[in-house]
């Protein structure tokens, strides 16, 4: 999900809530300690230069249970952060304390903002030598149509 994207959802809401993968939602005394601009600039596994740039969104659940972030004060932090770190319309990405600092990506259902997972990827696939996924055949599925014959000369 993309900052405009956040930032037009929430001038339609009337509160906040995040959800989590495993479903529960982060406690509504979140706060928002962090709007950034993130940019990682790294060499893949196969020696090519990369950049990638993710606007940054971290929560905190705090011991202060009386506030409660609303809509249009997450969406004032956004328009500072764009005003004062120019800070352009990447794809968000969502820091959030579990057992250690955890990543997510950003996505909306129309109720909740969902806390969606990150995977790593080897980038250089074709580099490293890591063949293409083969598709899964079931052997039952196979016909004598499917095979060729000893004589064909396919084989």
């Amino acid at each position: 999900m993309k900052l405009s994207e956040v930032k037009e959802v929430l001038k339609q809401l009337q509160t906040i809530a995040f959800q989590l993968p495993d479903q529960s939602l982060v406690p509504n005394h979140f706060h928002v300690t962090e709007v950034g601009e993130i940019t990682k600039r790294f060499i893949d596994c196969g020696g090519t230069v990369r950049k990638e740039t993710v606007v940054n969104f971290q929560l905190w659940n705090a011991n202060d249970y009386d506030h409660r972030l609303h809509p249009e004060k997450l969406l004032k932090i956004i328009e500072l952060s764009e005003k004062n770190l120019a800070i352009d319309n990447n794809e968000i990405e969502v820091e959030y304390q579990g057992n250690t600092i955890q990543k997510f990506g950003l996505d909306f259902d129309g109720t909740h903002f969902l806390l969606t997972t990150k995977q790593t990827d080897c980038l250089a696939k074709d580099a490293c030598g890591i063949p293409a996924e083969k598709p899964k055949v079931r052997l039952s599925e196979i016909t004598a149509s499917s095979c060729c014959s000893p004589k064909s000369g396919c084989c």
